[in-house]
């Protein structure tokens, strides 16, 4: 479990980050971390009001720069009814910037180039801590439902054919199919993402099963 002042620090930084912002009227905490129900790798929602999107939008990049995240993205699958951008703070820390009333379009599979490699890794790496929270959380029919997601989005365009039957077997899946890729494409992706993440995960009991 976090404690009570480092969960408090990272509360106040987000809201710190963007309350700064004239569009942003306010920043307010939300889900299991609100309630005091969290598990371990639970995420950070925060529902941020704005009345202009667009504006801080655009301004995201800069407003965040503070907190100094490994990661972020706008959620590529989310609901129609609301847009999501997801940081990856250090320890890890997955932090979800829910911005209510925003239509969004949910985004067609990765298309698997030298240009979006790194794009893929990241979203790997987010997705599957996300996962992991949620299996600790009792959750499995979601975690099997959203492998599935994965495999049409993610690794299969990456080669991978079968839909991971666990969050070790997408985890060890993941790793081959990006060392085939960098090897064939001739990059080779940061491990900033995965070095924090992946041990974290390999102590909470997920890593690359001896097969698959």
């Amino acid at each position: 479990m976090i404690p009570m002042h480092e969960a408090q620090g990272i509360a106040a930084s987000v809201r710190t980050a963007l309350l700064g912002h004239p569009h942003v009227r306010d920043v307010e905490l939300v889900g299991s971390r609100a309630r005091g129900t969290p598990s371990p790798l639970s995420d950070w929602d925060f529902v941020v009001d704005v009345d202009d999107f667009a504006v801080v939008a655009a301004d995201l990049l800069t407003l965040v720069a503070p907190m100094e995240p490994l990661a972020q993205q706008w959620d590529r699958l989310g609901p129609a009814d609301y847009r999501c951008y997801m940081l990856l703070l250090a320890g890890p820390r997955k932090v979800d910037l829910i911005f209510p009333g925003e239509p969004h379009r949910r985004e067609p599979p990765w298309a698997v180039g030298a240009e979006t490699l790194e794009g893929i890794d990241r979203h790997f790496w987010d997705w599957i801590l996300w996962l992991a929270a949620k299996e600790r959380g009792g959750k499995g029919d979601l975690v099997r439902s959203e492998l599935g997601t994965m495999s049409e989005h993610l690794l299969r365009p990456m080669g991978v054919a079968d839909v991971p039957g666990s969050i070790p077997i997408a985890i060890a899946d993941y790793l081959t199919a990006r060392e085939r890729l960098e090897s064939s494409l001739g990059i080779r992706v940061p491990r900033l993402v995965e070095l924090e993440v992946l041990p974290v995960l390999r102590a909470d009991g997920y890593g690359r099963p001896d097969s698959t």
